[in-house]
């Protein structure tokens, strides 16, 4: 090797190494700073917004934020008659009710709630196994609201993650629901004892969400609005879910404390969940 090849052998060795040591870096800010903190950390602390922000959404409601033993439940409240709880999906907020909220409300008292850590609804904290998001926890927290509210028995409505907080509800505390319907779910446990191709293919995110911390966080904190226009909501802005209704739903897809306990639902689903629905096969609703 002549020295001109030699010195940019060298060179390229150091251009390589600079690269290596830069990725090395760019990757440890990744775990840090990207998503507000690193996987041996507790997630940073979310600050709700003042209580009533979206009341805009839902006039003639009343905003409620209510204390239960392990979370702080946000959400409105309107209308007169039975008692009726909405829980809504993933990535939105109680916001996904604003145009049928109203319609209901003229025959049933209305309650729709952001889910534990969604929304101004609080984030607690993982727990073992993913305890803190199991569905269980998640449905205890929307029982508590019910009863401070004063309804021990209640209809609910809960589409997609609520809808599968609704069925746990349903499992766990017959007693309590009235009327359960679900809209836009396959148990959870089916659908995981038997992945298909398709399921993998349309329902992707359920495997990357489920991925160790802070990797999904991350990915999607860097991405947030691209992901959210691109999918889950293509096609659906500004036609049907407007402008104003998006924004609020990337306000919070932005914020890294409520991007980890969206993934922790997803975790819990994958874990704690299915131990729980397991015990419950033979159970009827």
């Amino acid at each position: 090797m002549n020295n001109d090849s030699s010195a940019e052998f060298h060179g390229e060795l150091d251009r390589r190494s600079f690269l290596e040591q830069a990725l090395a870096i760019l990757a440890g800010a990744g775990a840090t700073t990207m998503t507000g903190y690193s996987s041996a950390e507790e997630p940073p602390a979310y600050r709700p917004a003042p209580k009533g922000a979206t009341l805009r959404f839902f006039p003639g409601f009343e905003a409620i934020r209510v204390q239960t033993s392990q979370a702080v439940i946000n959400g409105v409240v309107g209308g007169s008659g039975p008692p009726l709880l909405l829980l809504h999906g993933w990535p939105q907020t109680h916001v996904e009710w604003y145009i049928v909220a109203p319609m209901l409300a003229k025959h049933f008292t209305v309650i729709a709630t952001d889910l534990r850590g969604y929304g101004d609804s609080s984030k607690p904290l993982d727990g073992n196994n993913h305890e803190g998001y199991s569905k269980r926890a998640t449905a205890r927290d929307q029982i508590e609201v019910m009863q401070q509210l004063g309804f021990n028995r209640f209809g609910v409505v809960g589409h997609d993650r609520g809808g599968r907080v609704g069925h746990r509800m349903a499992l766990d505390s017959p007693e309590k629901v009235t009327r359960l319907a679900v809209i836009d779910i396959v148990p959870t446990y089916k659908l995981y004892t038997d992945v298909t191709k398709e399921f993998a293919t349309v329902y992707y995110h359920w495997f990357l969400l489920i991925q160790p911390a802070p990797l999904p966080e991350t990915l999607l904190a860097n991405s947030a609005e691209f992901f959210l226009r691109t999918w889950p909501f293509r096609g659906l802005i500004p036609s049907v879910i407007t402008d104003e209704t998006f924004a609020e739903y990337l306000r919070f897809f932005q914020d890294p404390a409520t991007l980890h306990a969206m993934c922790e639902d997803y975790r819990a689903g994958a874990t704690i969940d299915l131990e729980h629905d397991k015990v419950d096969l033979i159970t009827k609703v």
